[in-house]
């Protein structure tokens, strides 16, 4: 084997020297963890995925025998407004704007929002792919208007998502009749960690197919989606999630949906002592980079 051993691997996700915004596929690191409500920490979840990247550039794509650098930049962090969530969130919509296909690194989950707005100026409401423990649809995180708990409350309440092409796999943490009832009023499809496991992989893709469609859609990955055997290093773990070979499974079998960005958040390594949350959370990104292949 020719070239730079894994371990000197440097530089963005994949190992990509790119920097620019302007390629057809853009990497952004987002280090905001300050609407957490329970363990902080993915601040530092940007720089870990692209640091466990490293041990998916030995070659091709296993299934699609294809080299996924190709047109992919990772133009480093945005730049965030410490301790100051709408702030920061200005911030990331505004540095958002104008990237023709983003793929962000969290960070929490609260800065779904600011992304889906920028989206939304060109490519309208969108359907949603959403993996996650939990419905993130509170109205509020504690009395935190943009907690990472109610991003995707406001999402639907400002139309940047069309609730009924927005499906959620993986869901099962405690959650109040009301929030639950308020997300299925809206059209919202849930599929728990529970019925992946029961239905299996081919019949929930083909579930995510006919919910999203044909238009423009956006994929969303709470890393707590997998069981904390598989990501302990997240912040709200729940236990009885999916494993990483079934979300593995489930983005390969999306091949062919017309997914407009994507983002990975809830990375918090510090929870974590061998890196197995950040390679599963680097391997769902490079999955979704091979769909767009």
């Amino acid at each position: 084997m020719a070239g730079t051993p894994t371990f000197a691997v440097s530089g963005g996700f994949l190992g990509t020297q790119r920097r620019d915004r302007d390629a057809p596929t853009v990497i952004a690191g987002v280090p905001v963890d300050i609407a957490t409500t329970n363990r902080p920490g993915a601040r530092f979840g940007p720089e870990a995925i692209r640091r466990a990247s490293r041990m998916l550039v030995d070659g091709d794509h296993p299934t699609l025998r294809v080299d996924l650098t190709a047109g992919l930049s990772d133009m480093g962090d945005f730049e965030i407004a410490l301790g100051d969530v709408a702030a920061s969130l200005a911030l990331i919509e505004r540095q958002a704007a104008g990237i023709g296909h983003l793929v962000a690194l969290g960070g929490d989950h609260s800065i779904a929002l600011p992304l889906l707005r920028a989206l939304k100026r060109r490519a309208g409401p969108v359907g949603l792919v959403h993996f996650d423990a939990h419905v993130d649809t509170w109205p509020d995180s504690f009395g935190l208007k943009y907690g990472h708990g109610s991003c995707f409350f406001h999402a639907i309440e400002e139309g940047l998502v069309d609730p009924k092409r927005m499906i959620q796999i993986g869901i099962r943490s405690p959650v109040q009749d009301a929030v639950l009832q308020w997300t299925l009023d809206r059209g919202v499809a849930i599929v728990t960690a529970q019925d992946v496991h029961q239905r299996g992989v081919a019949d929930v893709a083909a579930q995510i197919r006919t919910v999203v469609g044909s238009a423009p859609a956006y994929l969303t990955f709470d890393i707590d989606a997998l069981d904390p055997a598989f990501a302990p290093g997240t912040g709200t773990p729940e236990i009885g999630g999916l494993a990483t070979w079934q979300a593995q499974a489930l983005l390969r079998a999306l091949k062919g949906v017309n997914f407009a960005g994507m983002d990975l958040v809830e990375v918090a390594p510090a929870y974590d002592h061998a890196e197995i949350t950040s390679l599963a959370a680097a391997t769902m990104v490079y999955e979704y980079l091979a769909l767009r292949k």
